[in-house]
């Protein structure tokens, strides 16, 4: 566990501006934006779901929980992407299973991303049973404007049909 864990301390205007442009990313692409809270932080939520005939009338479900913190390592990542995913299984709608994928993007935005986090994030797929694929997300905000985005952008063995659409997603909400 890291020390800064449950420290409620400030965090960059950077990072709370970009979170704020999340916000409106995910409500102008249809997604509901709703809240709730980890450690004491704000996390912002945005879900909706998909249904396209190339995936067989599979309904795929895609939630972004994102929060701001000062400083993300490797077990702040872990533990906020364990979190995210046992969160967006409770939101879920309909039934687990072959017929309705779940897809989350549990992102961290900061002003300083430890080189171990950023690598576990672009590592791989974090997957919860066969229906809850995860691809977290580290987001390094500068000052200046400059953005570092960091998650993984390869195919995973389950879900494997949904990795255009999630990546296109997330290109979209993580500039």
């Amino acid at each position: 566990m890291t020390q800064h864990q449950n420290d409620p301390a400030p965090t960059t205007g950077a990072a709370d501006s970009y979170l704020a442009g999340l916000r409106e990313r995910l409500a102008a692409d249809g997604s509901v934006v709703t809240g709730t809270t980890w450690h004491d932080r704000p996390v912002t939520i945005g879900s909706r779901s998909d249904r396209k005939a190339r995936w067989f009338g599979t309904k795929a479900e895609l939630f972004v929980l994102a929060a701001t913190v000062p400083e993300v390592d490797q077990a702040l990542l872990t533990e906020f992407t364990g979190w995210a995913l046992d969160y967006a299984k409770n939101l879920r709608g309909g039934l687990a299973g072959a017929r309705n994928a779940a897809l989350i993007l549990p992102a961290l935005v900061t002003g300083n991303a430890q080189p171990a986090a950023r690598t576990w994030a672009a590592k791989d797929a974090r997957v919860l049973g066969t229906s809850l694929i995860g691809r977290p997300v580290t987001v390094e905000t500068t000052g200046s404007g400059v953005t570092r985005v960091t998650m993984y952008r390869g195919r995973s063995m389950y879900g494997g049909m949904f990795t255009g659409h999630v990546l296109e997603k997330a290109a979209l909400y993580f500039p």
